[in-house]
């Protein structure tokens, strides 16, 4: 019984040491993100996951367009055992998330007329602010 009671303590023991090794991003810094890559935000009990590009309709770099376009970035934001998902909008306002303000700052690469990016290599740069 003792044994089995020294593996539970030991799993849980792991389990939290693993919670708080996770990648961190400092308030009030940019960060950026892959696709299905988050960071928890130190000094605070939320992490911020990019899910994706939804659309992409921004203007190509090497094209002349009327309207400059935008692109939808998803992002999820977790705090405690809810998580809450946001849409954020290139060259839009930033979200607020409780008594935080989420922005997307960058999202790249940037578009050309001649080459399609594949979803695993878009990069969305994120600043959390309280």
């Amino acid at each position: 019984m003792r044994g089995l009671l020294l593996v539970v303590c030991l799993f849980l023991m792991t389990g939290c040491d693993e919670a708080q090794t996770s990648p961190t991003a400092p308030l009030d810094a940019e960060f950026t993100l892959a696709p299905g890559e988050g960071r928890r935000i130190e000094g605070e009990s939320v992490s911020v996951t990019f899910v994706g590009v939804s659309g992409d309709s921004r203007c190509p770099a090497d094209a002349i367009c009327v309207w400059g376009g935008s692109a939808t970035v998803k992002i999820t934001v977790a705090s405690g055992f809810s998580s809450q998902g946001y849409d954020l909008l290139t060259d839009d306002m930033p979200v607020v998330h409780g008594r935080l303000t989420i922005a997307l700052v960058q999202l790249s690469p940037y578009p050309f007329s001649a080459r399609t990016i594949a979803p695993n290599e878009y990069r969305a740069t994120l600043k959390v602010t309280r």
